[in-house]
C-alpha cells in the first residue's frame, strides 16, 4: 500500500494547569525584560539614543526626587483606588466600563459641597458631609445600570460605558455654572483662600492623607472579598448565575448591592481628586484611570494586594515615559508608545501564565 502521510499542525495550544503564584510571577518579570529589551531596539532605531541612558531617565522621573516619590505614590493611591472600586463588579463578572463617570458625579457631589458649604460649615462637619454626599452620588450612579441587569438583563457594559459621557457632560455643565471667571467654562481652585473643603495636610505632606485612606481600603476590600459572605456570594454568581440561584443566592440583589460598594467607592476616589488633590473639577478630573484600572484590576486576577504592585507599575511606566518625552524633546506620542509596548508585553504575557504551546512530531501512517 502507498504510504499516507497524515497532516498535523506543528503547534497546538492547550490550557495550563493553574500555575503556582510564583511562577505566574516569574512569567510576567520576564515579559517585562523582554519589554524592555525592544523598547531598547525601538529607541536606537528611532532616535539613537542610548537605551540605558533612557531607562536611567525613566527612573529619575519616577523617583528622582523626594516630590516626584510623592507624586508616584499619589497617583499610585488614586489608580489603586478607582481599581479597588472596579473590582467587586468584576469578580461577579459584571463589566462595570463606568468608573470614569461615577468617580466625576463622586467629584461633583464634592465640589457642590465645597462651593455651596464651604463659608457656612465648620471643617469638621463639611468634610464628614463631603465623603457622605460623594459616597452616595457614585453609588447612586453605579446603582442606575445595576438595576437595570438586575431586572431587564441590559448589557451593563455599553450602559455603563455610556453613562460616562452623560456625566462628563454634567460636570461640564456645573463648571460653566460656577464657573470663575463667569462664562470662562473652568471653576479654577475652589476656596483658594479659605481652604475650606480641602483635606488637611498630615505631617507636612499633602498627599499623605489621600495614600493612608487607601491604604485602608485595599485593606478592608481585601478582607470583604476574601473573607464575607458578601464576598463568597459575588464569587459564586461570577462562577455560575445558576448555580447561584440553585443554592439559594438572590442573584438579583447581589447585583445591586455590588454595584452600590463599586460606585461608593468610585465617590471616594472623586473626593480623594477634588478635595484632596486637585481642589477643582472638570470632565477631565478621572484622567482616564477609569479605564486603566481595568487593566490594573485585570492584571492582578481581581486580588487587592496584587493591585498595589501592578497600580505602581503602570504609574512609573507613565511618569518615566513622560520625563524621557520632555528630556529628550521628543514628541508626547513617543511616551505613549514606550508605556503601550511594555503594558502589551504583560497583557501578553497572561497568555503563557493561562496556556501552554505543545510541538507535534511529524509521525507517517502507512
Amino acid at each position: 500500500m502507498a504510504k499516507e502521510k497524515t497532516k498535523e499542525s506543528l503547534i497546538h495550544i492547550t490550557k495550563r494547569d493553574t500555575l503556582p503564584q510564583w511562577k505566574s510571577w516569574l512569567i510576567r518579570i520576564i515579559s517585562i525584560v523582554v519589554a524592555l529589551i525592544f523598547c531598547a531596539l525601538i529607541i536606537v532605531l528611532l532616535t539613537g539614543e542610548n537605551p540605558i541612558r533612557i531607562y536611567a531617565t525613566m527612573i529619575q522621573g519616577a523617583i528622582g526626587t523626594s516630590r516626584r516619590v510623592w507624586g508616584l505614590l499619589q497617583n499610585v493611591a488614586m489608580l489603586l483606588c478607582v481599581s479597588l472600586a472596579v473590582t467587586p463588579a468584576f469578580r461577579m463578572r459584571f463589566w462595570n466600563i463606568g468608573a470614569e463617570g461615577q468617580v466625576l458625579i463622586g467629584g461633583l457631589a464634592t465640589t457642590a459641597c465645597m462651593i455651596l458649604l464651604g463659608n457656612s460649615l465648620p471643617t469638621y462637619l463639611l468634610i464628614p458631609l463631603i465623603f457622605i454626599t460623594s459616597i452616595l452620588a457614585g453609588a447612586i450612579w453605579a446603582l442606575i445600570p445595576a438595576i437595570f441587569k438586575a431586572i431587564w438583563n441590559t448589557n451593563e457594559t455599553l450602559f455603563t460605558l455610556m453613562m460616562n459621557y452623560i456625566a462628563m457632560q454634567i460636570v461640564s455643565y456645573f463648571a460653566y455654572v460656577w464657573s470663575v471667571p463667569k462664562g470662562s467654562g473652568a471653576i479654577g481652585v475652589i476656596n483658594g483662600s479659605s481652604q475650606a473643603g480641602w483635606l488637611p495636610t498630615i505631617f507636612g505632606q499633602k498627599y499623605f492623607l489621600n495614600i493612608l485612606i487607601v491604604a485602608i481600603l485595599t485593606i478592608v476590600v481585601y478582607i470583604y472579598l476574601k473573607y464575607s459572605k458578601h464576598g463568597y456570594e459575588i464569587s459564586v454568581v461570577g462562577e455560575s448565575e445558576n448555580t447561584a440561584k440553585y443554592i439559594g443566592i438572590n442573584v438579583r440583589k447581589v447585583i445591586i448591592r455590588t454595584m452600590l460598594v463599586s460606585g461608593a467607592l468610585c465617590g471616594i476616589a472623586g473626593v480623594l481628586l477634588v478635595s484632596g488633590t486637585d481642589h477643582t473639577l472638570t470632565k477631565d478630573t478621572a484622567a482616564g484611570r477609569g479605564f486603566t484600572a481595568i487593566i490594573v484590576s485585570w492584571l492582578a486576577k481581581f486580588n487587592p494586594i496584587y493591585m498595589v504592585l501592578t497600580s505602581l507599575l503602570i504609574v512609573f511606566l507613565q511618569k518615566g515615559a513622560i520625563e524621557i518625552a520632555s528630556v529628550f524633546e521628543l514628541n508626547d506620542s513617543f511616551s505613549d508608545i514606550i508605556t503601550g509596548i511594555i503594558i502589551f508585553f504583560i497583557i501578553g504575557s497572561e497568555f503563557f501564565i493561562n496556556y501552554k504551546i505543545n510541538f507535534n512530531k511529524k509521525e507517517e501512517d502507512k
